[in-house]
């Protein structure tokens, strides 16, 4: 079963906000985020579908409705899964991963811009492209480093690479938050971080 909605068919009531703008904030069935970094968020379109689908369960709603002739619909803003999606053991080596587990940083010099990765023992040498091997490496560095070890270019990277872990880059994931975060959703963030003392 497709459910097909949309602002134009649907003739959408913005009380406050523009559906566009209105994600759901999804929440596995444990009520935890599916992922911090990203955030797990569904267009409103998706959200709506799951509700319809009853496999999810509304948390809370944004003050934004989308209407047909006969029925008004508030979007939700917080959606918690019915059925518990167990968490990925090992994170996908994908270059975005590498960046958030060096934390966007270049390991050789600390610049935040122009980042791309770089093989610690160059593929020229026998490196493999692998979580043991690879670093995140501003341009700069990189070119400057090219096919040399790190002992023939005097350039050691200030963290060695590792497997990082789903917690590993959640960690890392907290200290960039998204650029937007509805006020909803802040009762279901980062609720299982350590308090201070």
């Amino acid at each position: 079963m497709t459910v097909a909605v949309s602002p134009e068919s649907l003739g959408a009531v913005s009380k406050t906000m523009k559906p566009d703008a209105c994600p759901a904030l999804v929440l596995n069935a444990d009520f935890r985020p599916l992922s911090y970094y990203p955030l797990s968020l569904w267009p409103w379109q998706e959200a709506v579908k799951a509700v319809f689908l009853d496999r999810v369960n509304i948390l809370s709603e944004y003050e934004t409705a989308v209407r047909s002739p006969t029925t008004e619909f508030k979007l939700p803003s917080v959606v918690a899964l019915k059925t518990y999606v167990k968490p990925q053991r090992n994170p996908a080596f994908t270059r975005f991963n590498v960046f958030l587990r060096d934390r966007f940083e270049c390991q050789y010099c600390g610049a935040t811009d122009d980042l791309t990765f770089d093989h610690v023992i160059p593929r020229s040498r026998g490196g493999q492209t692998t979580w043991l091997n690879i670093v995140t490496a501003c341009s700069p560095c990189n070119l400057r480093k090219g096919g040399k070890l790190p002992k023939q270019a005097d350039m050691f990277p200030r963290q060695a690479p590792y497997a990082p872990t789903v917690h590993d880059l959640q960690t890392n994931g907290r200290q960039f938050p998204p650029n937007y975060l509805h006020e909803s959703w802040m009762d279901f963030l980062y609720w299982d971080t350590e308090l201070d003392p």
